[in-house]
């Protein structure tokens, strides 16, 4: 804590408990999903571990197992987020980073997305979640911080804040 990683390699952060869900998602787009999933386990070597994660994966994200042995490049825009994000939690950090989950989305894909943004939080992993959806982000955080132009503006409680009057009429659409 109170380092900074600025320089630091990728792979070197994944050591340190740091996995990251970009916006543009990351997959591997010529390798099957199974095998997109094993990359998220490339630093363990558990191997029955591994395997339970990889299942663990699929009861979330049960379209994944009915195409398990597909390129991941074929795969819908819903499809390879759920990916990516299984990917990263299966490196087992203390720190997940989504960034834009919901980008692009379906309705019913952003939904998944965000149960599982919460399960796993209840479980103990600590998520960074930068995201334009204000009230699907608020509802799923614990902490909620509001940034204009870089800066952040506004702080606090994310439950009182989907229910500040500013929080709501500037962010929420009310």
């Amino acid at each position: 804590m109170g380092q900074s990683i600025k320089g630091i390699p990728a792979h070197e952060l994944l050591k340190r408990g740091l996995a990251m869900v970009p916006e543009g998602r990351g997959i591997f787009a010529r390798m099957s999903i199974v095998e997109n999933m094993q990359m998220g386990a490339y630093l363990r070597n558990d191997t029955d571990g591994i395997k339970a994660d990889v299942d663990r994966m699929f009861g979330f994200f049960p379209r994944l197992k009915e195409r398990a042995t597909q390129y991941a490049g074929t795969l819908s825009g819903g499809e390879q987020q759920m990916l990516a994000m299984a990917r990263a939690i299966i490196s087992r950090p203390k720190l997940l980073l989504l960034d834009e989950p919901s980008m692009g989305l379906s309705p019913i894909m952003v939904e998944k997305i965000f149960e599982v943004v919460r399960s796993i939080s209840a479980e103990g992993m600590t998520v960074l979640l930068v995201e334009q959806n204000a009230r699907l982000a608020l509802q799923a955080a614990n902490r909620g911080y509001v940034m204009d132009s870089g800066l952040v503006t506004m702080s606090g409680d994310a439950k009182q804040m989907l229910d500040d009057p500013k929080v709501r009429a500037a962010y929420l659409g009310e």
